[in-house]
């Protein structure tokens, strides 16, 4: 549909945090890692490694894809933190924290900027082009996760292909 439509853009949240981890082609999940917020940081990589394999895919038409840290925001989830944890938090979530209005502009930005029409690939922080991690960029790997995640949601062959 978006190929039918196009021009088309799609865009993906990562995040920065995917700085903090690495993706293991052996274990695609690491639900035993020590630190639970790991799966977090390994879900935002892996983010990173979808939307440049889908726009590696969708080269020669008019979809782009990108990807994109919104930056950290005060989206209210600390708001049920009990008191008297919850005061340093607010602290810190109002003076470091972008709005919800603050943290949707780079989304915005890769929808709809003129200047980004045939931009894809590539990932974004503030409304530009921030640079990968080398092992970030690494298309094999993208592939290969692509292929994985193929099998884990039982893609059959007369499935529809990009």
């Amino acid at each position: 549909l978006l190929k039918k439509s196009e021009p088309s853009r799609i865009v993906i949240v990562a995040s920065e945090l995917y700085r903090f981890a690495s993706v293991n082609l052996n274990k695609i999940n690491p639900t035993n890692a020590f630190f639970p917020g790991y799966i977090y940081y390994v879900s935002k990589y892996a983010n990173i490694y979808f939307a440049r394999e889908l726009a590696r895919r969708l080269e020669g038409t008019k979809v782009t894809v990108n990807c994109l840290h919104p930056g950290m925001i005060d989206s209210g989830i600390w708001r049920n933190v009990p008191i008297p944890f919850n005061w340093p938090l607010k602290l810190i979530v109002k003076s470091f924290f972008k709005t919800p209005v603050q943290g949707c502009q780079t989304s915005v930005h890769l929808a709809v900027s003129n200047d980004l029409e045939n931009v894809t690939g590539k990932y974004f922080m503030d409304c530009k082009e921030r640079e990968l991690t080398r092992a970030a960029k690494d298309e094999a790997k993208a592939k290969k996760l692509w292929e994985l995640s193929e099998k884990l949601v039982k893609l059959n062959d007369n499935d529809p292909r990009i």
